[in-house]
């Protein structure tokens, strides 16, 4: 089908349900196979950005000479332009409408920003450079990507939006595979060399980014290109009865005085273990930690004079900055219980990360030596390993959601991450020719972190301020990353003697504890967003508009 064509079928679905009054309750149209397709293909190119920045950037950094324990410390670039940039941009594209529409304009800035750096990052002369542009990649991978999430959930009914998130963990997965193995490729198929001399990056790494660039690029302009998106007016009209439902309820609990009070408890306990760590010369990386928790209280700080005597109706018109950390306080009750799932997961990927090449290249290579053949045959490996677990994770998530329908998404979580976690305490295999079948498990796992606790949340957002909350929601996923830079190189030095590979067992154990975890998510949340999943004839979905209309 042509480009022209599905857009034509777009327009015309969105034609038909053009409100003719902003409240008047419209049912949101289904989009077809191809609707979905390009919507979420964008994905394919910002995960390009990704795999690359996660098989090869430890990589780069040992190269220009970085040790084991510096290396979390470097790897804090990403999570923390994360939890200031998804946020930012979720409350921009909440409010943003132009001719590219509402998210698409995130998408395309993003994506030229990041291909940019993508083309620089293998070019660093020195590590502190390359440290730098990490921190750029990270910064303009995140500002394409948090608007793809909200972009599912504007664009499809509820009983669609599995299929939509389960459409972009495929392209995921897909993009991740090609990317991850594109310096084993190089090397074993194009005789391009994969070692260099000291302080340079190897050719292979450096082709690898050239392309990872063009692709990323190409693929998000592909989505906005092909996309539509529905007006304000249209959001308000399928959404009228849940934003009616959500203005009645508009009033907050949290006051000037528990802004006050909770600002100095941050405070004073960030300013403790600051100077605790200042006193019993810890290791450096703990001061993240500390310093991020007093940073906290003057924020809140700043929304106790913002907010002053305002009534409930007005704080939507108090700035992004209260707004954000308001919503944060008063987020839906299923971001709590998803947050302790979050948390779980992403130390244990954070874990993954940033000590498989090290772990691979010492315990199955034996080697230290960046300049080493071991080391860089290692090194190698794990980018065909990286493919390897998103290729699983592309073929999971066409099951996931039948798996879900037959015993419920909470148990199909738990599932999906006990596989994960024993994926990666499995890494005690010696062979490194066996380590693809671990990597069954962490695709697994990956799939369903990618699509499975969106599903469950999607559903229960203000329609408003989908962009926002699921800038809020990747907090879950980026502090857990910030504490591991913070304590993985303590813990692995002071447990086990240095060794990375324990830093892999580390993150098993505790992927089988977000599997707990998601047990305790209260059930009629999850039986909410479960039965939507499940929707996939024409009869479910005709029975739950006239519900809704009802």
């Amino acid at each position: 089908m042509s480009s022209n064509h599905q857009q034509a079928n777009q327009k015309d679905s969105h034609q038909a349900a053009t409100p003719q009054a902003p409240h008047s309750f419209k049912q949101q149209p289904e989009l077809n196979f191809w609707q979905i397709f390009n919507m979420c293909f964008g994905f394919l190119g910002i995960q390009f950005g990704f795999a690359l920045q996660n098989a090869n950037v430890s990589r780069i950094f040992q190269t220009l000479g970085a040790s084991i324990d510096e290396i979390p410390i470097l790897w804090i670039a990403a999570p923390l332009t994360g939890l200031l940039v998804q946020p930012i941009i979720g409350y921009l594209s909440d409010k943003t409408w132009g001719r590219l529409g509402r998210r698409r304009p995130y998408f395309l800035i993003g994506a030229i920003f990041t291909t940019l750096a993508i083309f620089i990052m293998p070019h660093s002369p020195t590590l502190w450079i390359a440290a730098g542009m990490l921190w750029i990649m990270d910064a303009s991978i995140n500002i394409a990507m948090e608007p793809f999430r909200a972009f599912v959930g504007d664009n499809l009914p509820k009983s669609q939006r599995t299929q939509g998130y389960a459409m972009q963990s495929f392209f995921i997965g897909i993009g991740a595979v090609v990317a991850s193995a594109l310096p084993y490729i190089l090397t074993h198929f194009f005789a391009v060399a994969n070692t260099a001399p000291a302080g340079e990056i190897a050719d292979s790494v450096r082709y690898a980014f050239y392309f990872g660039g063009a692709v990323l690029l190409l693929a998000v302009t592909w989505t906005v290109v092909s996309t539509r998106e529905y007006s304000p007016e249209e959001l308000a009209a399928f959404n009228a009865k849940q934003i009616d439902a959500e203005d009645e309820t508009l009033a907050r609990t949290r006051t000037r005085k528990d802004y006050q009070f909770a600002s100095f408890v941050w405070m004073g306990l960030g300013a403790l273990l600051t100077f605790a760590i200042w006193a019993q010369d810890l290791d450096k990386q703990l001061y993240i930690l500390s310093l991020g928790i007093f940073a906290f209280g003057p924020l809140q700080l700043y929304c106790a004079l913002r907010l002053g005597n305002s009534q409930p109706a007005e704080r939507n018109k108090l700035g992004m900055v209260f707004s954000v950390v308001d919503d944060l306080f008063h987020m839906p009750k299923a971001m709590h219980q998803l947050a302790i799932v979050q948390f779980f997961s992403w130390f244990a990927l954070f874990a993954m990360w940033i000590y498989t090449t090290a772990a691979v290249t010492s315990y199955h290579f034996g080697s230290n030596d960046v300049l080493s053949q071991a080391y860089n045959d290692g090194a190698d490996w794990v980018g065909v390993l990286f493919a390897s677990y998103n290729g699983f994770a592309a073929i999971a998530a066409i099951f996931i959601p039948m798996l879900a329908k037959r015993i419920g998404i909470k148990l199909t979580h738990t599932v999906n991450m006990f596989c994960g976690g024993i994926g990666l305490i499995s890494f005690f295999i010696k062979d490194p020719s066996l380590l693809w079948l671990p990597m069954i498990g962490v695709g697994i796992a990956w799939a369903s972190i990618l699509s499975v606790p969106y599903a469950m949340l999607s559903g229960m957002l203000p329609p408003q301020k989908m962009g926002v909350y699921m800038g809020i929601f990747n907090f879950f996923i980026v502090i857990p990353q910030l504490l591991a830079a913070s304590v993985l190189g303590l813990v692995l030095n002071g447990l086990f003697d240095g060794q990375p590979i324990y830093a892999l067992i580390t993150g098993g154990i505790l992927m089988m504890c977000a599997g707990i975890a998601v047990l305790f998510v209260e059930q009629e949340i999850v039986d909410q967003n479960d039965q939507s999943a499940a929707v996939n004839s024409k009869t479910n979905l005709t029975t739950k508009a006239a519900n809704k209309v009802n």
